[in-house]
Formats: structure tokens, sequence, C-alpha cells
């Protein structure tokens, strides 16, 4: 049986269950993903969209990312925390925030982007692959 997995905003209102392993696991660095934290980067895993169940109502936020793909977020409107995305430019995946799903055993990541906008004090984890 594939590992179920389950995340969810800060209020609870909106959650989601993703089926298996993600796809990858990666962190961006990218200026998006520090405000949409409010962090230095983002940690988000990627699951295929059929292996993703939305519960909740969740409002969308449509952006351009940095290399000019558009990105839906659908957060909470209750408490504003996004729960999931979608990448135009990743058709049939999902996008979940890995601190959604408050895990300390959630897979590490492999993957770190846009690694030319890393603060300077930020240090990665051994062995993962990072592409500037």
């Amino acid at each position: 049986m594939p590992a179920e997995r389950h995340a969810s905003c800060s209020c609870g209102q909106l959650s989601l269950t993703a089926l298996g392993e993600p796809m990858r696991v990666s962190v961006c660095h990218c200026r998006a993903c520090q405000r949409r934290t409010g962090s230095v980067f983002g940690v988000q895993a990627r699951f295929p969209e059929a292996a993703v169940t939305v519960r909740g109502q969740g409002r969308e936020y449509r952006r351009g990312s940095d290399d000019g793909h558009r990105i839906t977020q659908c957060f909470c409107p209750v408490c504003g925390t996004t729960v999931c995305y979608r990448n135009d430019s990743l058709p049939g995946m999902v996008g979940v925030p890995v601190g959604g799903f408050a895990d300390p055993a959630f897979p590490p990541p492999v993957v770190s982007v846009y690694g030319e906008r890393r603060h300077l004090w930020v240090k990665l984890p051994e062995g993962i692959v990072d592409h500037e």
C-alpha cells in the first residue's frame, strides 16, 4: 500500500492527502518562494496530480515565476497558508510545501534551485544537487 501523507494549512480548514512517494523534493531560493514562505527559501515536494486530493475551501493566486512560467498557488482564505501549487511548465504535477506535512521524517530535498539567489549564510545538505 502506498504511503499516505497529510498536509494542511495552519487552521486546518484546507488540507490535502498525497499518496505515494514524492517525485522530487527540492529547495527553491527564488524571490517568489522567499516572499511566499516569509523565509529565505521554500521546500516543496512534487506529486502526480492524480495522487493528490484537496479538501476544504481554497483561494487561488496566480503569479509569474522567476523563469517566466505561471504558478497558481492554492491557499487558505482563513489563515493564508499555501497548501499546494501548480506550475504551468509541469502539467499533471502538484507542488506541496513540505512544512504543511509537519513531518520530521519527510524525505529530504535532493535538488536546490535558483542558488544564485540563496542567502550567503544558507548552507545546503551534503550531496544535494545545486542548480544555480
